[in-house]
C-alpha cells in the first residue's frame, strides 16, 4: 500500500524517455545531412554564376567611370561621368545603333508576336499530321543562330536564292537602304517558332467550355476570338512582349555574321559596339559605359511595357 516508487521501476522510466527522444536527435542529424547535401549540390552553379555573372556585372559598372584599356601601360584612373558624356556627344556610332536598335525593336515584336499567334491559332487545331507543321515551324529555333545567319547570308547575295528566285539584282546586305530589313525578315523567321509555341501554351490553357458558351449564345468566330481567346492569353501576352523585346534589344549574332555592323553602320547596334569597343579595341572602360547604358534603357524600356501591360 506505500506510495513509494520501487527503484527499480525508476530505473527503467529513464530509458522509456531516452528512447522517446532518439527520433528527434535523429530527425535533426538527417535534416542537417540534408542541408549539407543542399549546399554541396547549390556551390557549383553558386561559384559559377558569382565568377561569370555577378563579378563581371560588378567590374562593369565600376570600370565604367575609369579609363581602363586592356594592354594598357598605365594604371585605371577614375574619370566621372566623362565616358557617359563621351557617348552622348562623340560617338555617332553610339547613337547610329541606338537608332538601328530602335528599328529593330519596333518592327520585330509586334511582326513576330503576331506572326507567332497566327501560327499557334494555325497548328492548335485537331488536324491529321499537325504535330509535323508544329515541329516545321520550331526547327529554325533550335538551329544555330551562327548557322542560320550565314545561311541567309548566302541567300542574300548578289547571286543567291534570293535574287534569284524574285529576279531581283540587289545586294541586301552591302546596301544601307536593305541591309538592316534584310536583317529584320531572318531574325523574323528564326525567332517566330519559339513564340508560337509559346501562344500554343496560352491557347490550351483556356478552358473550351467558354467557347461552347459563347458559341451557344451565337457569338462568330471573330467575337469568340476577341472575347475569349484574347482575355485568356493576356499573361502569355505579356510574358512574350517583354521576352521578344529583351531579346531584340540584345540583337548580335546576326550582326556579327552577317554584316559586322556596316555598310557605314547601317546595321551596328549597341550591344556589337559595345563589343566591339570592349574586346575588339580594348577599350574596357568605354565598352563598360556603353554596357551601363544599354542596362538602364532595356530596364526601363522593360519596366514601361510592364506598367503598360499590367492587370486592374
Amino acid at each position: 500500500m506505500s506510495s513509494t516508487v520501487h527503484p527499480s521501476r525508476a530505473a527503467g522510466a529513464a530509458p522509456a524517455r531516452g528512447t522517446a527522444a532518439t527520433p528527434g536527435r535523429g530527425a535533426s542529424s538527417i535534416n542537417a545531412q540534408e542541408r549539407r547535401a543542399a549546399y554541396l549540390f547549390l556551390a557549383p552553379a553558386v561559384v559559377l554564376l558569382t565568377v561569370f555573372l555577378i563579378v563581371p556585372v560588378i567590374m562593369s559598372f565600376a570600370l565604367g567611370f575609369t579609363n581602363a584599356r586592356l594592354g594598357a601601360d598605365f594604371a585605371p584612373e577614375f574619370v566621372g561621368l566623362a565616358q557617359f558624356v563621351r557617348a552622348l556627344t562623340a560617338d555617332p556610332t553610339f547613337w547610329a545603333g541606338l537608332r538601328n536598335i530602335a528599328v529593330f525593336v519596333l518592327v520585330v515584336v509586334p511582326v513576330q508576336g503576331g506572326l507567332g499567334l497566327a501560327l499557334a491559332l494555325l497548328v492548335n487545331q485537331k488536324l491529321r499530321g499537325i504535330t509535323a507543321f508544329r515541329v516545321m515551324f520550331f526547327m529554325p529555333v533550335v538551329t544555330s543562330m551562327v548557322v542560320v545567319a550565314m545561311l541567309w547570308r548566302f541567300m542574300y547575295q548578289q547571286d543567291g536564292l534570293i535574287n534569284a528566285i524574285f529576279g531581283f539584282n540587289v545586294d541586301w546586305l552591302n546596301d544601307p537602304t536593305t541591309a538592316l530589313p534584310a536583317v529584320i525578315v531572318m531574325s523574323i523567321w528564326q525567332g517566330v517558332g519559339f513564340h508560337m509555341i509559346l501562344w500554343l501554351s496560352g491557347l490550351q490553357t483556356i478552358n473550351h467550355d467558354l467557347y461552347e458558351a459563347a458559341s451557344l449564345d451565337g457569338a462568330s468566330r471573330w467575337q469568340q476570338f476577341w472575347n475569349v481567346t484574347i482575355p485568356g492569353l493576356r499573361p502569355t501576352f505579356v510574358f512574350i512582349f517583354i521576352t521578344i523585346t529583351i531579346a531584340a534589344f540584345s540583337l548580335f549574332t546576326q550582326i556579327d555574321v552577317m554584316t559586322s555592323g556596316g555598310p557605314a553602320n547601317a546595321t551596328t547596334t549597341l550591344v556589337y559596339h559595345i563589343i566591339q569597343m570592349g574586346s575588339g579595341r580594348g577599350d574596357v572602360g568605354y565598352g563598360s559605359a556603353l554596357s551601363l547604358i544599354f542596362f538602364i534603357i532595356v530596364l526601363a524600356v522593360t519596366l514601361l511595357q510592364r506598367a503598360l501591360t499590367k492587370e486592374d
